[in-house]
């Protein structure tokens, strides 16, 4: 398991091959999907839970002030 960061405003890209199966659960704060096609996706607050597999996410943004948290799990590190 591990913690994403993310500041006021920042973005972050999804690789498919960092983040093949991986399940995300927004802990602090809100976090945007940014879909493939550049278009916003939904905000999701805490406690929101994903997969990002074949979901057409291509970042993932912080869009408030706040500093928010995402914690991510892959079978590689989930043991």
């Amino acid at each position: 398991m591990r913690t994403l960061t993310l500041r006021g405003g920042v973005r972050v890209a999804v690789l498919a091959a960092e983040w093949h199966d991986a399940f995300a659960v927004v802990t602090r704060g809100r976090v945007q999907l940014e879909l493939r096609d550049g278009e916003p996706g939904p905000v999701l607050g805490r406690d929101a839970g994903f997969w990002l597999r074949d979901t057409g996410v291509r970042a993932l943004r912080n869009p408030g002030r706040r500093t928010a948290r995402v914690r991510i799990v892959t079978p590689r590190n989930a043991e």
